[in-house]
């Protein structure tokens, strides 16, 4: 039985049993973030230093939290309302411009892509606010706290963005460790108390199905990238082994998360008393290590499919081994939180790849590659075997 709202409330329907499909113009939203993973992508394969990295992993963290949030708020608003979509029009300019910006966010484009960020932010919250009023006040309270702590964070955030150099970082690693701490406080304000995740009725059906969406955008990027880079080069042995090397690794990882895990995760999280404890930890958390391995994955395949041969150099082996290992990683931590275990093929795929880290120095770069894509596909394999009696 669905359950009433208040004429006027802009929330989702709820029906008992069922989870809400995700919408067109959700997707639609979607396409804006093809953009930012292919921004940070390039911009990691231009800047493949220590620094760079910090940065590329620093943008990713930004433009995954933006992503999440609106994840979170669609959840419960009903994208088929014209106030709604015009937020969700609203933040597809935003994050835009921000995904614009992400080149030279640490450049000239700092004050853009920190004003887009935090514009976008506040304007959803707010929506929020006025939206639950008098629909939610339990969850309306939960906005407040929420709008708080994004209005402290948006003060680093410009002030970064007035800033320059080391600076800059520096203030906006604050302003997004505000961020991220968070949910994990409950945003815990004076006064106003702590939100708990009980209060957070999230509806996990369809918040897993916007995640996972998330990851074949990242899975579809890192093909994008392959294409594109194997098609400027001539058609030799070398070059077409890089090329199917590259298309299976995306094959393996797609296998690792998709064949059990995201399914069996979204039965978990829809037949949860508390699914708001499983999405700020399972989603809001974790999957951004899934999408930073996908995207170093595709790094390693760009850097092997252009230079195949000779000795790998420092920048190749780290993006070839820490995909992987960043991938494994993730899943292996979403799986405990969804399946109540460490998946045991997982903990083996990690351990191979520590005893494969040193081969960089001898191996070739599409060897060295070669045995990165054949440990995911023997943790894709070993799952999907050995948990073949259990989903009978």
């Amino acid at each position: 039985m669905a359950k009433a709202h208040k004429p006027g409330a802009l929330l989702r329907e709820r029906v008992e049993h069922q989870h809400a499909r995700v919408s067109y113009v959700e997707l639609f939203f979607d396409l804006v973030f093809v953009f930012a993973i292919t921004q940070i992508s390039h911009t990691l394969l231009e800047h493949f230093s220590p620094l760079g990295v910090a940065q590329a992993a620093f943008l990713l963290a930004a433009v995954w939290w933006i992503w999440i949030y609106t994840s979170w708020v669609t959840n419960w608003l009903d994208p088929e309302r014209p106030p709604v979509r015009i937020l969700l029009f609203v933040l597809m300019l935003l994050g835009l411009a921000m995904s614009c910006s992400l080149p030279d966010a640490f450049g000239a484009s700092g004050l853009v892509f920190a004003g887009a960020y935090v514009a976008a932010q506040l304007i959803r919250s707010l929506f929020m606010m006025a939206s639950l009023k008098d629909a939610s006040p339990a969850n309306y309270r939960n906005f407040q706290r929420i709008s708080i702590w994004l209005s402290i964070s948006a003060l680093f955030w410009i002030a970064g963005g007035l800033s320059e150099g080391s600076l800059r970082f520096g203030l906006w690693l604050v302003a997004l460790g505000i961020e991220y701490a968070g949910p994990a406080l409950g945003f815990r304000v004076f006064r106003l108390g702590r939100s708990e995740t009980t209060d957070w009725n999230v509806e996990g059906g369809h918040l897993s199905e916007r995640c996972a969406l998330f990851i074949i955008i990242a899975l579809g990027e890192s093909i994008l990238i392959t294409g594109a880079t194997a098609a400027k080069l001539p058609l030799t042995a070398a070059n077409l082994t890089a090329f199917l090397n590259a298309f299976l690794s995306s094959i393996a990882m797609w296998w690792i998360y998709f064949h059990i895990g995201a399914e069996r995760a979204s039965h978990h999280i829809a037949k949860s008393d508390d699914p708001g404890r499983i999405a700020r930890i399972a989603y809001t958390y974790l999957h951004v290590l899934l999408v930073a391995g996908i995207i170093l994955v595709a790094v390693g395949d760009e850097l092997v499919i252009a230079h195949p041969g000779g000795h790998a150099d420092a920048k190749t082996a780290i993006a070839v081994l820490a995909g992987p290992a960043f991938y494994l990683l993730g899943n292996l931590l979403f799986k405990r939180v969804t399946a109540g275990w460490y998946p045991l093929s997982h903990l083996v795929g990690l351990g191979l790849l520590a005893v494969l880290a040193p081969a960089w120095t001898v191996l070739p770069p599409l060897g060295f590659s070669l045995a990165a894509t054949a440990i995911l596909i023997l943790v894709a394999s070993w799952e999907a075997i050995s948990l073949r009696p259990k989903e009978a």
